[in-house]
């Protein structure tokens, strides 16, 4: 706790000791011109920051970044140069309709989930051209601007370029603390899992529409006072230029060329391309100046995609994960690097063959579907499917590829929802709910496919889960991921990326995110495959120390050997529908399980 308090501190106060050494600039006797200069810096950081905190972190690109810095100098020129209301009030109220905007156009698009990557980019530079088109047409500009030379703004500094430097330094140094606090906090690493694969994150607790509302709204909100204080220092606005495409293209290529996974990379891009077209503009060689942004973007893009600062901030995630192991007392000695641990547990005890089900909880029904159907375009994959799971028991669900198994799962944890009947956990129903919501009722899954967050380190993909599956902070959740990785062996990894990771390792990380947690029912989705037999048994091994710790476990799976000695009942679906259930032995026999797998009758001549 007193290493994450001081790990948070130090950049914190390194940007208030910043703040306050640019804040000695406008005594120092520099002219106009060079406040102006540094007035602009600090103005297109603030643009790029805003951007970052939603863009950036989560994925979602927008190129409509200028509807809402075009909102808020609106609000101000009209508030201010039309009704002549006081400038720093309607300041605060630019960033409040910037954010409301923000969320408005966050609450109806999110909820649509194939709008994202592209369209998402280009719906959100369709709203840029629909609220230039409303400005341009109605009192609030009208067509030919509005003048703002009248505008009175409280005296900060000895001149007006110097007052209109400290107000935006002000706004710089609050979003840069912003930028750096939502970096490390439970809502940026939200953003980061949101950004690396927003479904997965989704099931496994986060709730993905809050978080990017939330998101958006900060972006919005910071990107609108910059507009409103940017009105009145150009004392003059049209929709045209607010409007136009080059302020999102540059805070876009200024982000990307400073690295949008760092708090400050934007900041440092800002810095960058704003000097550079000084240059070029002092030289009289301003089209020369735009071919070299043209040729920077494209030479980031093909040669260094993270940008300036993106190697620092994955080099920076990595360096506090193995700060924390440390502090907990984790080291690369204390557990193997290749193989996860084995746990002697006794197999007499927990063999299916010696605990039938009937020894379990026949009567304690944690997971109940009835009649549970799922359609794919007309096409029926679930068909009134009827199944319970009881509490404490593995059971093996079985059938050919196709029959419905994944689906299944994919809707317990709430990725599909059912077309319709009836699933009720623990007595809560669960049709209709979020994922995340699910997630939280314990409800944990892995993948066929693993899924881990590419960007986050082995211990940051798994503090995400249990710090969201279980409700508390980050720091609360740190014992707890830790805990889940020295559990399945990983614990040496902790400081390591998904890529880094052998196919293995990458199986065990879902099961140390699951575990995180800590759920009440389990759900295994064909773990297994593409396993060695000895990592098989050590996967064998783990299931049935998770099952005596009390978990229910649902186990989807092909190796059958791996399901006879791990199931303590079995159901088999086939075509969406439960073809047969019950001891393992006796199901496996059914002539009707082995028509469904063999494609022939059994023969008993």
């Amino acid at each position: 706790m007193q290493l994450k308090r001081m790990q948070t501190k130090r950049p914190l106060l390194n940007i208030l000791m910043l703040g306050l050494l640019l804040a000695a600039v406008p005594w120092i006797g520099l002219s106009a011109f060079w406040l102006s200069f540094f007035y602009l810096i600090l103005y297109w950081s603030v643009l790029t920051l805003s951007w970052n905190v939603f863009s950036g972190y989560s994925g979602y690109f927008s190129f409509g970044h200028g509807a809402f810095f075009g909102i808020g100098i609106y609000t101000v020129a009209y508030m201010c140069g039309q009704l002549e209301l006081a400038f720093l009030p309607m300041v605060l109220l630019a960033g409040a309709l910037a954010g409301s905007a923000g969320v408005l156009l966050g609450a109806l698009v999110f909820r649509v989930k194939r709008v994202r990557g592209e369209l998402f980019a280009l719906l959100t530079l369709a709203v840029t051209f629909i609220i230039a088109t409303v400005v341009l047409n109605t009192p609030i500009d009208g067509g030919p601007g509005v003048y703002l030379n009248s505008v009175q703004v409280p005296k900060l500094g000895p001149s007006t370029p110097a007052t209109f430097y400290l107000l935006i330094l002000i706004l710089f140094v609050i979003a840069l603390l912003t930028s750096k606090h939502i970096s490390s906090s439970k809502l940026g690493l939200a953003l980061f899992a949101i950004h690396d694969d927003e479904d997965a994150a989704e099931v496994m607790g986060v709730p993905t529409f809050k978080t990017k509302l939330i998101a958006l709204f900060i972006s919005s909100a910071l990107a609108g006072i910059a507009g409103g204080i940017h009105a009145v220092f150009v004392s003059y606005v049209t929709a045209n230029e607010v409007f136009s495409i080059n302020v999102p293209l540059f805070v876009v290529l200024m982000s990307i060329l400073g690295g949008a996974r760092h708090w400050a990379g934007p900041a440092l891009g800002a810095v960058v391309i704003t000097s550079l077209q000084y240059v070029f503009t002092i030289g009289d060689n301003a089209l020369v100046g735009k071919m070299a942004l043209g040729l920077i973007l494209i030479l980031v893009i093909l040669f260094k995609p993270e940008g300036f600062l993106g190697r620092l901030a994955k080099a920076n995630n990595k360096r506090s994960a193995r700060l924390i192991a440390d502090s907990y007392g984790v080291s690369s000695s204390s557990v193997t690097h290749d193989t996860p641990t084995h746990f002697q547990v006794d197999h007499h005890h927990t063999h299916a063959s010696d605990h039938p089900s009937k020894r379990l909880h026949p009567k304690a029904v944690l997971l109940k579907a009835e009649d549970l159907c799922m359609s794919f375009s007309g096409l029926k994959v679930l068909q009134n499917l009827n199944l319970e799971i009881y509490q404490g028991e593995i059971l093996g669900l079985l059938g050919p590829n196709g029959s419905g198994k994944s689906t299944f799962i994919n809707v317990v944890s709430g990725h599909y929802r059912s077309t319709s009947g009836k699933l009720s956990f623990a007595g809560m129903e669960l049709s209709g709910l979020n994922a995340h919501t699910i997630a939280q009722q314990g409800i944990a899954r892995t993948y066929q496919i693993p899924r881990p967050f590419a960007n986050l380190t082995v211990f940051e993909n798994t503090r995400l889960v249990a710090s969201y599956a279980r409700g508390i902070t980050l720091s609360q959740a740190t014992p707890f991921a830790i805990q889940a990785l020295e559990m399945v062996g990983l614990a040496s990894k902790i400081d390591v990326l998904p890529q880094d990771l052998n196919l293995h390792q990458r199986k065990f990380l879902e099961f140390a995110r699951a575990l995180a947690a800590k759920p009440k029912l389990l759900m295994l989705d064909e773990v297994l495959s593409g396993l060695t037999p000895s990592e098989i048994q050590s996967a064998i091994d783990l299931i049935l120390n998770i099952k005596a710790q009390g978990t229910t476990i649902l186990f989807v799976e092909h190796v059958m050997s791996a399901v006879m000695a791990l199931a303590d009942r079995i159901a088999v679906i086939n075509y969406g529908q439960l073809l047969a259930q019950g001891d393992p032995q006796e199901v496996m026999r059914n002539p009707e399980v082995i028509t469904a797998y063999l494609g022939k009758k059994l023969d008993h001549a």
